[in-house]
């Protein structure tokens, strides 16, 4: 079952929580290319936790970050209209909460 995605496409709904999408504007070879690096730091995390490497950990994270942020995940929003960033946040307690409770009510 696919994601559900705001009515905008700027996030996806997840548990009710917005979480960023990545950018659409993105070529697909960049778009690759970076989910690439962002599931070569996530295995490096997870490899980091196990050998309890604090400093293996650290530049794990920091390649997660910088992937999810190559994908306009994180950092400055993709969008241009000015709106707000809401990532992470309840999707009941921003702009989408009525759009989203009309999605429960049928």
């Amino acid at each position: 079952m696919p994601a559900l995605e705001t009515p905008d496409g700027r996030y996806i709904v997840v548990r009710g929580r917005l979480w960023r999408r990545t950018d659409p504007n993105l070529s697909d070879e960049a778009r690759e290319h970076l989910v690439k690096a962002l599931m070569d730091a996530r295995r490096a995390v997870k490899q980091a936790k196990r050998g309890e490497n604090e400093a293996a950990m650290k530049q794990a994270r920091a390649a997660v970050d910088a992937a999810k942020h190559g994908l306009g995940e994180r950092g400055p929003v993709w969008w241009t209209d000015g709106a707000p960033d809401q990532n992470r946040r309840m999707v009941a307690n921003t702009t989408y909460a009525e759009w989203y409770a009309g999605l429960e009510a049928t």
